[in-house]
């Protein structure tokens, strides 16, 4: 299936790659709403991880669901979700 999602905003430049675990046993609803022209919304089942693109001034909303209530139980700052990426140069040097 093709998902069509909402590009991040050009007017800020500052990427990084975020990753989010779901360590409960109940389905999770990820959501960063605070960038302006800017919404993403993820579901997380029990146990998954998401990997995302972010900005880093961007704020992960975790709303947690029992199966009839959907609770606000979290705000991450997403520039603590960042995960390390190999730089160029250490890939270049890892492929001789």
């Amino acid at each position: 299936m093709t998902q069509i999602l909402d590009a991040l905003p050009t007017q800020h430049p500052n990427r990084i790659l975020c990753s989010y675990h779901n360590p409960s046993s109940d389905l999770q609803i990820a959501r960063i709403s605070n960038i302006s022209h800017w919404y993403f919304e993820r579901v997380v089942f029990p146990g998954d991880w998401l990997l995302f693109e972010a900005v880093a001034e961007a704020t992960l909303e975790i709303y947690s669901c029992d199966g009839i209530t959907t609770l606000l139980t979290d705000h991450i700052p997403c520039d603590h979700l960042q995960i390390a990426t190999p730089t160029s140069s250490t890939v270049l040097r890892s492929m001789k």
